[in-house]
């Protein structure tokens, strides 16, 4: 049920007025839930709860943070299969998919809980006799954390996880789209014991809602996944009111095929790629640029996998590929492949609509995409695939660092020298050689031009939700 989705203060309650917004299931396109979204009054309250709650948890000690959020860890690890199925009804990827999503949170949250234990500070050597001077990271104050209703776990977990183990409290507010496993999400930590007020979810137009947090005098710090536009306008209003923020943004990520690299594992983890949760990964590879020698192999190799995939609901046995988020998306790649049509491409398998129940799209292919298609410029966030066929790694390179995006690249080689060569060219904040090696709790996520700044996961995480304090002192 979701007639009380808000969480304000440690009360889940129905907000104050009467405004709904429609839950649909991405595989019949039929609406299985109304969500109740939030007015202006219930933002003040959350408001008011999150700065409550940062009082009590700043002055928390970081081992009995990190216990409460290995409790946390445990329960969601428990409740992981419900997680799971809320995710399927509601977002659409296979059921395979959302429990490893579901079954990755936990590690997130136990990841963070440790590095709760590992914020040190420093002590710098005075150059005046008698001084002692520190360095004290502090927790930054209450964060506003919007995700995505791609990835509704996998997001929201980072943000709440690392506003707590900094010792910041959080309100959160997760994709109308996609509520409930996040409700579940929010659940685990208040029964992990985690003061009231501390986690705040809301969910309203998100709009209204971001405009009215981030203006809050009492909001600190911003976390947003999403797109590059919107995060453009969230970060230019984070900066107006001299707020710290993480952006991860959108990405069109490269995917390059060496002559020399293994053609069959990189067609095979090239199809999974691509084609997991339906292409809207915002670190999907889509401009495949394969080297002249070995581009007929790829694609023979690449369109078998292709048409060999399984197009159902969710919860369809053997299903490797749901249904897109929403009928917009539908139109989109539509859109998509009928200008690479026209501006030349060869259309090698898929490129229509699957029936007229759900938002399925065929698992599609385009070869020999001409550089000014759109595909080959705007993020298509969708089960297509751009082939490409590039004269040589210098080519490649050039052509996958040519756009303004830069969240993940992806490379194929056996030359020591070349993969040298990806790892210091590509420009992108995630690079993976040769295997699918991004997304871990311990590492780094995130990217850089207009895919965004800051990193969710590894060390680097708690950065942004902290701040640091220089304290110099001469014994009293």
């Amino acid at each position: 049920m979701l007639d009380k989705p808000l969480l304000i203060d440690g009360t889940w309650r129905a907000p104050s007025g009467s405004r709904t917004t429609e839950v649909k299931n991405p595989a019949t396109g039929q609406v299985i839930a109304r969500l109740p979204v939030c007015e202006r009054a219930d933002l003040d309250e959350a408001l008011a709860a999150a700065a409550k709650g940062f009082e009590i948890w700043r002055k928390t000690t970081a081992l009995e943070r990190c216990r409460v959020m290995l409790r946390a860890a445990t329960l969601v690890r428990e409740r992981a299969e419900t997680i799971a199925q809320h995710m399927v009804r509601e977002q659409g990827k296979p059921l395979t998919e959302a429990r490893g999503e579901a079954n990755a949170a936990p590690e997130h949250i136990e990841w963070h809980a440790e590095e709760a234990r590992r914020s040190y500070g420093r002590v710098i050597p005075s150059r005046i006799p008698g001084a002692r001077q520190i360095v004290i990271k502090e927790p930054v104050g209450p964060v506003a954390a919007f995700s995505p209703w791609n990835f509704p776990i996998n997001q929201l977990v980072r943000k709440i996880s690392a506003a707590l183990a900094a010792g910041c409290s959080v309100i959160a507010k997760p994709p109308e789209e996609t509520p409930s496993a996040c409700i579940e999400l929010a659940k685990a930590f208040q029964d992990a014991g985690v003061p009231d007020g501390v986690v705040n979810i809301v969910f309203g137009i998100p709009a209204e809602v971001s405009e009215y947090l981030i203006a809050s005098p009492i909001i600190q710090k911003i976390s947003f996944t999403g797109s590059v536009p919107v995060g453009k306008a969230l970060a230019a209003a984070a900066a107006s009111h001299m707020k710290r923020s993480t952006m991860e943004l959108g990405g069109h990520a490269p995917y390059i095929v060496a002559a020399d690299a293994d053609i069959a594992a990189a067609a095979k983890l090239g199809v999974m790629l691509k084609f997991r949760n339906a292409g809207q990964v915002c670190a999907s590879p889509t401009r495949f640029y394969i080297e002249d020698s070995v581009y007929d192999r790829f694609k023979d190799s690449f369109v078998a996998g292709v048409k060999a995939l399984k197009v159902g609901g969710g919860l369809t046995e053997g299903t490797q590929m749901g249904p897109l988020a929403n009928p917009r998306r539908l139109d989109a790649m539509e859109m998509f492949v009928e200008d690479a049509v026209a501006a030349g491409a060869k259309l090698e398998c898929g490129g229509r609509r699957i029936g007229n129940a759900g938002f399925f799209f065929e698992p599609t292919v385009l070869s020999d995409v001409p550089e000014e298609a759109r595909i080959m410029n705007e993020e298509p966030f969708g089960p297509l695939a751009a082939l490409v066929r590039v004269e040589s790694v210098d080519e490649a390179i050039k052509r996958s660092n040519r756009l303004p995006f830069g969240l993940a690249a992806f490379a194929f080689t056996r030359s020591l020298a070349v993969a040298d060569r990806f790892a210091c060219e590509l420009a992108a904040g995630m690079v993976s050689i040769n295997h699918f090696g991004i997304a871990a709790a311990e590492t780094p996520f995130g990217g850089i031009k207009d895919s965004g700044y800051g990193s969710e996961g590894g060390a680097e995480s708690l950065d942004a939700y902290q701040t640091v304090k220089f304290v110099s002192h001469i014994g009293a």
